[in-house]
């Protein structure tokens, strides 16, 4: 007797495993396959910074509100590639279309959050599907790995993706890669990459990448390479303070 419960609880135990896995999967199909009954209903005196929000089955419910559900899905799903994965492709798999505009609200929601590893997981997961190829994209993620503490990770896909395309890669980019080599003590890394870029003719554009520069020549000892850096580009030290005189000249009222 004790045997056979033993062996009922387990199976009820299993059963509910399966249950919880599938869970994401065919709560987005209800929320996106069915019309409007009830009301969505949100529980402000919940503990924490974000509410409660319950979307009854058989609801028809808003672009707004489904990227919130994906928000709370993702803040909450066990912390793995799989249940993660699972959670987005439940959500995107009755759109038309990949919902890009969407995932890019997603994003910076999740980054208000500092919730970098998620950030890294959504990007990874929209690369896997063909979608989000862009600079703009691959710029974000090295972001979130240098955030995310994986800094070798981010030169890794920096090398693979944009390191090797000097001639039009934008400054914006370039200076997030040189500021987490800067930030993680990859000084080597950072002076040849800006010598690649040199060596194409690219002139940086702000005198903080310059300053970073020159602050790694310096801690490599190569001081020569510092000064010629901080003379070459001395017109947007001088810019900058010209900059400021004017604002100091003419304030706003």
């Amino acid at each position: 007797m004790l045997r056979a419960a033993a062996l009922y609880l387990f199976g009820q135990h299993a059963q509910l495993c399966v249950l919880r896995s599938q869970a994401p999967r065919i709560w987005f199909s209800m929320m996106l396959h069915t019309e409007a009954r009830n009301p969505v209903t949100c529980d402000d005196s919940v503990k924490g910074d974000r509410p409660e929000c319950s979307f009854p089955i058989g609801q028809k419910i808003s672009r707004r509100e489904k990227i919130g559900f994906l928000i709370k899905a993702l803040l909450d799903v066990e912390d793995s590639k799989d249940a993660v994965y699972g959670t987005l492709d439940a959500w995107v798999a009755w759109e038309q279309n990949f919902p890009i505009a969407p995932l890019k609200n997603v994003l910076l929601s999740l980054e208000r959050e500092q919730q970098w590893h998620r950030v890294v997981q959504v990007i990874k997961w929209m690369l896997s599907k063909g979608q989000g190829n862009t600079i703009g994209t691959y710029q974000q993620l090295i972001r979130a790995l240098d955030m995310d503490h994986r800094a070798e990770e981010a030169h890794n896909f920096w090398m693979k993706k944009i390191g090797n395309d000097f001639h039009s890669v934008p400054w914006q980019t370039c200076h997030v890669m040189i500021s987490v080599y800067y930030r993680n003590n990859m000084l080597d890394r950072l002076v040849k990459l800006f010598r690649g870029l040199e060596a194409f003719g690219r002139k940086p554009t702000e005198k903080k990448i310059v300053q970073k520069v020159a602050d790694a020549y310096e801690q490599l000892g190569l001081v020569d390479e510092k000064d010629r850096v901080m003379e070459k580009y001395a017109d947007l030290f001088r810019q900058s303070r010209t900059l400021g005189q004017n604002v100091m000249r003419n304030p706003r009222e």
